[in-house]
Formats: structure tokens, sequence, C-alpha cells
């Protein structure tokens, strides 16, 4: 059952310049794995992804294209609706920027740090990556050459009027703040590898521009100031709030969010979001923003990119991306759930780069979907069917063999929920597989194909494949986050439509239940069917 815990989980909001590709799709797929998880143990979860339309390069493309930039942003953002809704994600509501309950919210923050004195009128003198619409530091600037350290394109020089945050200000409360969550083991900012570089950065922090000159009519005005627009990553950042404002979103906010994103705009949410939610909850109505839970709870975490075979990362800017047309020819090909489990199990959210390759695919989808759970699934249900007659045995002989079933299930049930809660998605995959190999490893320890040649034997038959069906029973619980459609069709050859049914009602509270031995109950039809994966041959 659903508990009173509540989960709340973000990916970034995505420009709208153009249509969305494999990192659009990858860091939302991970949320969106993420999110069936924690309903799934009963949390009660909000997920939430949408578009970022406000970008200057936004309404420069829509220029290109002879249209308006809510013309160019409402095409853009049906495509990434169109997409998500494709690939099945379940998340609970779809920001756009140009909103007017966004639009308004922000215009309401950004008033109260004006009064506040947190945000303040001066004149802004240096570099700016255009590519990323990131006003960046002489120092910064330097290391890389005066160009882009995402795509390698000069800085320009920038001398205007802007209104500022003041981040340095807030320097010291983040070094303590990151502090205090190392020393409690929840660390703010994950992979932790990543925090060095972003303290660093913070001990030197300068106060920040937060508004530009110019909009062409798109964008938030600054409040007071219609000369000035809201600077696209402050507007952007805010998202996460204002669409939570509400009086029955708050509690979702207030315990902690969970933001995934690409390295490439940790800076934006380990330091600035950080510290203008330090600023905002100072101010009179905002206390909230920033309370004990949010600091004890919210996560950073930044994962890494998607490279291509030869190491050079995956973009729209290096034109080298899987867009939608790609992506539709990996699901016709493999299956939604094939895609699923191979973002979720082989992105990058560690460190290190990770390579997408046809090959790869083809590799871990044989591997892990075909030849281990979707053939163990085979292979029992077959042998179900044709020892007993398509029904579930009954598990009253005495086995000897070196595993206990029952055990060994719980041990992975709990191993499982350790990677998932450390959102180590991964690790949590192959503990469930691992229980499938552990059923393999029983079958040929036991041979029930053998001992089927011996009637007197057949109640130890009846034994081992109860234990094996449970156990793959309980194995498609844990997997249901990543490839739910494969899951669902095999409780329907196991007669557990009702988990399918449960799930559209409530999908909340249900992995402890679900994962307690003995829930098969002898004598229920079994089908065998088709593979859930058939084996792939390499065209």
């Amino acid at each position: 059952m659903a508990t009173e815990n509540k989960f709340y989980v973000t990916t970034p909001i995505y420009y709208v310049n153009d249509k969305p590709h494999l990192g659009h799709v990858y860091t939302t797929m991970v949320a969106d794995v993420v999110a069936r998880y924690h309903r799934l143990v009963g949390d009660q979860t909000f997920f939430l992804t949408g578009v970022d339309e406000h970008a200057t390069k936004v309404s420069d493309k829509a220029a290109e294209n002879n249209l308006s930039p809510k013309e160019w942003a409402d095409q853009n953002a049906a495509a990434f609706k169109a997409v998500f809704a494709k690939l099945e994600m379940t998340n609970n509501d779809f920001v756009r920027t140009s909103s007017d309950m966004h639009k308004q919210k922000v215009t309401q923050y950004v008033s109260a740090l004006l009064k506040s004195g947190d945000v303040y009128e001066g004149e802004y003198v240096g570099w700016y990556d255009a590519g990323q619409e990131e006003y960046v530091p002489e120092a910064k600037a330097k290391d890389y050459d005066y160009k882009s350290p995402v795509n390698g394109k000069p800085l320009v020089k920038k001398s205007e009027k802007n209104y500022f945050f003041k981040l340095s200000a807030y320097s010291d409360q983040l070094v303590e703040f990151f502090a205090k969550r190392d020393e409690a083991g929840k660390p703010f900012v994950m992979p932790q590898a990543r925090k060095n570089e972003i303290l660093n950065r913070i001990k030197e922090a300068m106060d920040v521009p937060i508004s530009r000159t110019g909009s062409n009519g798109w964008g938030i005005p600054v409040p007071g100031d219609d000369q000035q627009t809201i600077y696209v990553w402050i507007d952007a950042l805010f998202n996460y709030l204002t669409y939570m404002d509400t009086d029955q979103r708050r509690p979702f906010w207030e315990t902690g969010p969970v933001h995934f994103m690409a390295k490439d705009i940790l800076w934006f949410h380990a330091a600035i979001w950080p510290a203008l939610l330090m600023a905002l909850s100072k101010c009179d109505g905002y206390q909230w923003v920033f309370s004990e839970n949010v600091q004890k709870n919210q996560v950073v975490y930044s994962h890494s990119y998607w490279v291509s075979a030869t190491g050079q990362k995956m973009s729209k800017s290096l034109g080298n991306f899987l867009d939608p047309a790609a992506i539709d020819n990996y699901v016709e090909e493999f299956g939604l759930d094939a895609l699923r489990y191979f973002l979720a199990t082989r992105g990058p959210l560690g460190t290190t780069d990770s390579a997408f390759s046809p090959d790869l695919f083809a590799d871990v989808y044989n591997s892990d979907l075909a030849n281990t759970f979707g053939n163990s699934c085979s292979r029992v249900t077959n042998m179900i069917d044709k020892y007993f007659d398509g029904k579930c045995p009954q598990a009253t002989a005495k086995v000897q063999t070196t595993a206990d079933y029952s055990h060994a299930a719980q041990d992975a049930v709990a191993q499982y929920l350790k990677f998932a809660d450390a959102l180590n998605l991964s690790g949590a995959a192959d503990t469930a597989l691992s229980l499938v190999r552990s059923v393999d490893s029983y079958i040929e320890e036991t041979a029930p194909f053998k001992r089927a040649k011996d009637q007197a034997k057949m109640p130890q038959v009846a034994t081992i494949l109860y234990n094996c069906l449970e156990s793959l029973r309980i194995v498609s619980v844990l997997l249901w986050p990543y490839i739910p459609d494969k899951c669902e069709e095999f409780w329907g050859r196991i007669s557990l439509d009702q988990y399918t049914q449960s799930l559209k009602e409530s999908d909340s509270g249900l992995l402890a239940q679900w994962t307690q031995w003995g829930q098969l109950q002898a004598g229920t039809d079994i089908q065998k069917g088709a593979p859930l994966f058939p084996r792939y041959q390499v065209k």
C-alpha cells in the first residue's frame, strides 16, 4: 500500500530550438525508471519534465524558419510531448516556460529577490558562451582558450547593463551546505567525484548576471524594467519550483527534489540553484523553499555523455545524435523495453561517458534480455506446459540442492532496494538478473528434464519448477520499472493480470507484497507463449 512518503524527481527542461534526440530521451528515461520504482515501493511520486522556450537560440531558430518564437516553440514542444508519450514516460506534468503560470511565478520570485537586495542592477563585462547561453568567468574562459568547452566555438566578449544575483554572498553557506550533507552520508551532488570541481569554483564565485538586454518580446521581463529580460538559465531553473508552487504540490517539493541532468549544466544546478533557494527562503512567504527536508534530501545527479563509437560526444550541434526517427528504428527492431533497458543500465550515470553503438545494443539485448530473462521464462513455462499440462505445479516434495530459493530471492530483493535507493540503476537491474542466472544454475543442478523421465520423481520436478517460476515472478516485479511491457506480458502468461490492473489503478506500494515468496498458486494456468525477447541475429 502507499505510504505517506513523497518523492519528487525532475529532468532538466530541454531547449525547443530543435526536435528531441537521444540525450533528452536518456535523461527522461532514467527519471522515468526512478519514478516507476518509487511508485512501486509506495512513495507518492511526482515526475516533472518539459521544455525551455525562452532561449535566444530558440528565437534565432524560429526566425531562420520564418516563424514566430511562439510558433516554433509550439511545434517543438509538441514533438517532445509526442516522443515522450510514444516511449511511455510517466511524467505527471510537462513544463512549458511560456505558460502564464510559470511566468507569473518567476516574476514573483525575482521581485522578492530584488526587494531583499540579493538581485541588484549592475554592468557585465566579460565572456559569453552563445551555444550554452552561459556567462563565463575570465579564469574559466582562459582555461578553455576562450572557446566553449562544449562545442569549441569562440566565446563572445560582452559588455552590457544587467541585473546580478549575489552568488558571492552565499559561497561560504554553499560550502558549509556541501560539508553537512557529506557528514550526514547523503551527498548533495552525485556522483560524488563531481563535487570538488564545483566546490573549487564556488569558493571563487562572483556575482552572476540574471538578465540580458532586449528580448524581441520573447522571455520574461525583469520586474519594473521592460528593457531587461530574465536570463534564460534563471528562468529555467525556477521551473522546478514554479510547477510545484501550489497547495497540492508543495508537499512534494518540501521533501527534497532529485534533479537529473547532464554534466555540462552541473554548475547551474549545484551552485546557482541552491544559492537562489537560500536567498529566496529569506524572503517573506518563501521559507518553505529551503526547508529542513530540502536541505537534507535534495540531490543533483549529473550524468556523463553518450558518445559515438569514435568517442565524440553526441549532440545536435555536432550532427551525430540519434534523432526521433533513429530512435524509432531501434524500437521497431528490438522493442521499446529493449531501448529502455539499454539506456537505463548501460547509460552514463557515472563519471565516464558511455558509447552508443548498434553492436553494443545488440550484445546487451541478447545477453541480458533474450538469453537471460526471456530465455529463462520460456524454458520454465515450456517445461510446466510439457510436464504439468500448463498448470502451476505444487511445491511439496523435498529436493536436495545447494540453493535455498526463498532466501535467495529475499536477499536479491534487499540488494535491489539498496541499489535503487542509491540511484544505481545498473546495479539494481543486474541484481534482478543474478536471480535469473541462479534459476538457470538451479535447473542445471537439479535437471528436472531428466527427473521427469521417472514418474516417481514428478513431485520433485513440481517443486523445482515452482521454485523457478516463483523466482522469475519476483524478478519480473523488480524489472518492471525497466521493461514494463514485457513484464506485464509475462504476468498475463502466469495468470497474474491483476498485477497490471493494480498498477494502472495506483502503481503504489506493491513491491513489498509482490516480492514475498509463495505468491503463485498451484493449479493456475501457465502459458508458454512466444519468446518475450527473441534472440537478435545481426543482419
